[in-house]
């Protein structure tokens, strides 16, 4: 719903952000969602905000800043607003040595050990790709040992905007060569000429939520055997990243593994995770 343009901000239409109102924006974006703005992301901030101030029919920044800090109009603006800010770029096996580690070690020695059920978390989903990736390892390994083992995949993320689109999982087809090609035959079906989707079996194993990480801990997830969370904490302080990751490894069971973006995080540990040897990945495994 678009708000009445302010006289004062038809003045203002062109107005900056200037460096108090850029700390009052970064001091409530890190407290709503953890996500912290360096300074030399400033650009990307003001023309994310400048775009859907124009379409809501705000010029200036701080009223704006006051619009969306208000409750009730203000907080269902603030969920679009986030859509606008959070980044969506990913793509289909991102990271391939770690899923190399689920599908190669950590998946089969799971498997001897005789585990029940699967439980994995995508955790920053974006737009689905590693969800849907994610799904594929472990329907495959799975289908080696017999195909019986329960397993689902909860993916999830900040923005509504992002949970639709990766729940909707049509893709352009220019998109389907990211996908190996053993995992693109046995679970990738054509829309049409120009779109694909994860096959009807698969995307029943695959369910999506919008959660805020900030939140995870009162998040109904628990028994955790898998979390994936790449491309996810660089977007928060160093020591609230440490914070988030204690709370990821509260939620694993016994052997369960944590997958990390390499880089994100450095000389971290915890009592119950044990550092997990594999090259060109940062993951930790929860002791039995």
């Amino acid at each position: 719903m678009a708000v009445a343009l302010n006289p004062h901000d038809a003045a203002l239409a062109l107005a900056g952000m200037d460096e108090v109102v850029f700390v009052r924006w970064v001091a409530l974006l890190e407290q709503r969602t953890g996500v912290v703005v360096a300074p030399q992301r400033k650009p990307f901030l003001v023309s994310a905000v400048r775009a859907r101030m124009r379409e809501v029919g705000y010029g200036n920044f701080s009223h704006y800043l006051e619009h969306i800090s208000a409750p009730g109009a203000g907080a269902v603006e603030w969920a679009t607003l986030v859509d606008r800010l959070t980044v969506h770029e990913t793509r289909f096996f991102r990271h391939m040595p770690s899923f190399d580690l689920i599908r190669e070690r950590w998946l089969p020695e799971r498997l001897a050990g005789g585990i029940g059920a699967l439980h994995a978390w995508s955790v920053g989903c974006a737009s689905g790709e590693e969800a849907w990736s994610l799904a594929m390892v472990l329907h495959h390994g799975l289908l080696g040992h017999g195909g019986k083992l329960h397993f689902g995949v909860t993916a999830s993320d900040v923005s509504a905007a992002a949970v639709a689109t990766a729940r909707a999982a049509i893709y352009p087809r220019g998109r389907i060569e990211e996908i190996p090609a053993q995992y693109r035959a046995e679970y990738v079906e054509m829309r049409g000429e120009e779109a694909f989707t994860p096959i009807a079996s698969l995307r029943k194993r695959v369910a999506f939520a919008r959660v805020n990480l900030l939140q995870a801990a009162a998040a109904p997830l628990q028994r955790l055997n898998l979390i994936f969370c790449q491309n996810v904490l660089m977007y928060f302080a160093r020591e609230r990243r440490r914070e988030l990751l204690d709370g990821l490894a509260g939620l694993l069971e016994p052997e369960g593994l944590l997958l990390i973006g390499p880089g994100e995080v450095t000389s971290w540990s915890h009592p119950a995770l044990t550092r997990v040897a594999w090259q060109g990945t940062l993951a930790y495994q929860r002791r039995g």
